[in-house]
Order: structure tokens, then C-alpha cells, then sequence
């Protein structure tokens, strides 16, 4: 295994690409996690811990979709999830390139 913290910080901030694409947020990670996490020190508990929030912050989603007819309470539930989609991918990737373990909080951990 070799260490490469700069593809590191690419998987975190590939997240960032559902501004733009609006999947890719989600597939890059996945196949760089999928296809590199055997070869790179730490990509596999970086990539099951973008996963992991991922997959969670799809699920508040969800949740807050019905939430927006009772009393608009999904919107700010929406806004919230956003700006974490925005803020966490970053932060993370900075943790990354000083060879710190990732945090994504409000994750549910589904891949351990």
C-alpha cells in the first residue's frame, strides 16, 4: 500500500461535483473508494466515511421532503443539508491533506 493523500483530498471534494452533475457527487467517490481502497493508505475508511454521509444525507432528504408541508419546516431542513453538502466535503479534504481522519457529522455508519 502506498500513501497518497492527494487522492484523498480529490474523494473528498469530488462531492462537490452534485453542484454541477448532480449524481456525480455521489459516483466518483464511490468507484475511486471502490477501485482504490486496496492500493491507498486510509482510502478505505475515507471513502466508507463520504458513503456513509452520503447515504445519510440522502435519507434527511427524504425526511425533509414531507416535512415542507408542515409549516415549511423541510425547507430549512433542505437549506441545512446543503450547506453541509458544501462545507463538510472541504473541511474534510483540508483533514485529509494534513493526514487527519475524517468527520462527517449526523452520519449514519451503513458501511463499517
Amino acid at each position: 500500500m502506498k500513501e497518497d493523500r492527494q487522492l484523498l483530498v480529490i474523494t473528498h471534494i469530488s462531492q462537490l461535483l452534485d453542484f454541477v452533475s448532480g449524481i456525480g457527487g455521489f459516483i466518483v467517490p464511490l468507484v475511486l473508494w471502490l477501485t482504490k481502497k486496496d492500493e491507498i493508505l486510509g482510502m478505505d475508511f475515507h471513502g466508507k466515511a463520504i458513503l456513509n454521509f452520503r447515504i445519510s444525507m440522502f435519507l434527511y432528504i427524504l425526511i425533509c421532503i414531507p416535512l415542507i408541508l408542515l409549516l415549511g419546516l423541510g425547507i430549512i431542513g433542505l437549506i441545512v443539508i446543503g450547506l453541509f453538502y458544501l462545507i463538510f466535503p472541504i473541511i474534510n479534504a483540508i483533514k485529509a491533506s494534513n493526514n487527519e481522519p475524517p468527520n462527517y457529522p449526523f452520519s449514519i455508519r451503513f458501511i463499517k
